[in-house]
Formats: C-alpha cells, sequence, structure tokens
C-alpha cells in the first residue's frame, strides 16, 4: 500500500516535472519568434534609413557631376514673392522670357541664353554662360526658370551682382527698368516702411488701371466694328 502510494506520488512529480519543461519550452519558443521579429522591424528601418541616404548621395553626386535632373518646384506668385518689382515690370520681364523661350518649354537653356546675349550686344563665352545659368541656378538643371529669370533682376535690384557679371550685364542692356523701387532698394528704413505701406494700393491702382485699358480698348473695338457696318450698309444701298 505504501509502495502503490509512493509510486503516485513519483508519478505526480514526474508530471509536474514535465509540465514545467513544456512551459519553458514553449516559453523560450515565443521568446525565439519575438527576437527575429523585432530583428526584422530593426532591419527594415535601417534599410529605410540607408536607402534615404543613399538616395540623397546619389542625388548630391548626380549635381556635382551635372547630371541631376530637374525638380518640378511648387508654383509661385512672382507678384508675391518678387515685391519690389511692379505688376508691369513682371509682365515686361515674362514676355522677354518668352521671347527668348524659342523651345516653348519653360526654361531658357544654354543656347537661348547665347542668343539673348548676342541680341543685347553682349556675347559671352561658353563658360560665361555657365557662370551665368549657375549663379541662379538654383535647383541644378543648368537652365533658367522663369523664377530663376526673375532672379536676375532680383539681385541686380538689390546689388548682389558684381560688376563684371553677365547676369548685370544682362539687366542693364535689357529694355525692363530695374531700378530700386521695391522695399528691397530703399534707402532707408522709413522709405522702405512707406513703400511697404503702400504696396498694396499700389498694386490695386496697377490692376485698375490694366482694367479701365482693356475697357477702352473693347469701346473701341466695338467703335470700329460699328463705323464698319455702317459702311458696308451704306455700300450695299
Amino acid at each position: 500500500m505504501a509502495s502503490e502510494e509512493l509510486a503516485q506520488k513519483l508519478q505526480r512529480r514526474l508530471q509536474l516535472e514535465e509540465s514545467g519543461v513544456a512551459a519553458e519550452g514553449e516559453a523560450e519558443a515565443a521568446k525565439g519568434a519575438e527576437v527575429p521579429e523585432e530583428a526584422a522591424e530593426r532591419s527594415c528601418l535601417t534599410a529605410s534609413a540607408d536607402e534615404e541616404l543613399s538616395a540623397k548621395l546619389c542625388r548630391r553626386q548626380d549635381i556635382n557631376e551635372g547630371a541631376a535632373q530637374p525638380r518640378r518646384a511648387a508654383v509661385f506668385n512672382p507678384y508675391t514673392e518678387f515685391k519690389e518689382f511692379s505688376r508691369r515690370q513682371i509682365k515686361d520681364m515674362e514676355r522677354m522670357f518668352r521671347l527668348y523661350d524659342s523651345g516653348r518649354d519653360g526654361y531658357i537653356d544654354l543656347m537661348e541664353l547665347k542668343l539673348m546675349m548676342e541680341k543685347l550686344g553682349a556675347p559671352q563665352t561658353h563658360l560665361g554662360l555657365k557662370n551665368m545659368i549657375k549663379e541662379v541656378d538654383e535647383d541644378f538643371d543648368g537652365k533658367l526658370s522663369f523664377r530663376e529669370f526673375l532672379l536676375i533682376f532680383h539681385k541686380a535690384a538689390a546689388g548682389e551682382l558684381e560688376e563684371d557679371s553677365g547676369l548685370l550685364t544682362l539687366a542693364k542692356l535689357s529694355e525692363i527698368d530695374v531700378s530700386l523701387e521695391g522695399v528691397k532698394g530703399a534707402k532707408n528704413f522709413f522709405e522702405a516702411k512707406a513703400q511697404a505701406l503702400s504696396s498694396a494700393s499700389k498694386f490695386e491702382a496697377e490692376i485698375k488701371a490694366e482694367q479701365d485699358e482693356r475697357k477702352r480698348e473693347e469701346e473701341e473695338r466695338k467703335h470700329r466694328r460699328a463705323a464698319f457696318r455702317e459702311l458696308k450698309s451704306a455700300f450695299s444701298q
């Protein structure tokens, strides 16, 4: 009887030990499953960071080698960004830009800039033209966008161009008046403040003047059409 009771106790102890080993094995298995998952997550984050760094390094290398592709710039409003110029001045600059953008792609490339400088009577060497573009080429694409073209006149008006700069020559020889008339070109703080306060009303006045000009032209067209119809009816009688 005692031996039977002892056998039961030993069997019970064996079962407890086996269940403990199994539980420990399951815990180790679960722990082992978590480690690769965490490692995979860390590996993924590291790979993502490496890819971003690699892309930046490749972009910088392309820029240094002159092979960088242009990035699409956000749409900008020249009237709010270049407040030192009037609407009419900016429109004049836009007409000039379009005149020399013979490819109609929204950019002035090296050959188009070469033609522009020749037309202005100040031809430049190939290296000189490249240096002109480089001075305002913010996206490193080797050509001038309209915003970068406006930067030429902005820098000229602010006195930020060297006297022997090809860009300063371009600004001086163009028919666009780039005299310092805005906040950037004010001679002192009080003049700048006065111009800043009056800029809004000046802007509105220019818009109204343009609208009045369009109305006047439309009235003239109406009068010409009426006169033509009257003359036509006289001959048809």
